[in-house]
């Protein structure tokens, strides 16, 4: 039995709540103050994700790095192999703000989109 705090993040309340299961099979969660909070942790418990935000290098552009992030929150198991593909890429100028970088980035189902917009030189 494997037992898990978590400090839920889902509005400003902040709570400290513990799950305690093992892989799926979750036995109680305590702490808790409304319906969002217990299902963030449960999701948190068995797959925890998150959105990616981070830096790309721009090739020919009026700067050298470009804000991106993901368009859905990925595994955070999958957070290093995610970073791993996007420290290799390298993108020419001029990119859009929204533009997909990267489709389906480490088989996450999620993309790597453009937060802002580069013009080329």
């Amino acid at each position: 039995m494997c037992k898990q705090d978590i400090i839920c993040t889902v509005c400003p309340m902040g709570c400290r709540i513990t799950v305690t299961g093992e892989g799926d099979n979750i036995q109680s969660v305590k702490g808790f103050t409304c319906q969002r909070g217990e299902k963030y942790a449960r999701s948190e418990f068995i797959c925890p994700v998150r959105t990616l935000t981070t830096t790309v290098r721009v090739l020919g552009g009026t700067e050298e790095t470009l804000a991106v992030r993901t368009s859905a929150p990925v595994p955070k198991a999958k957070l290093f192999e995610c970073m791993e593909i996007i420290r290799n890429a390298a993108f020419p100028a001029p990119i859009k703000a929204h533009q997909v970088l990267i489709r389906n980035l480490a088989d996450t189902g999620a993309d790597l989109i453009a937060s802002t917009e580069r013009r080329g030189l």
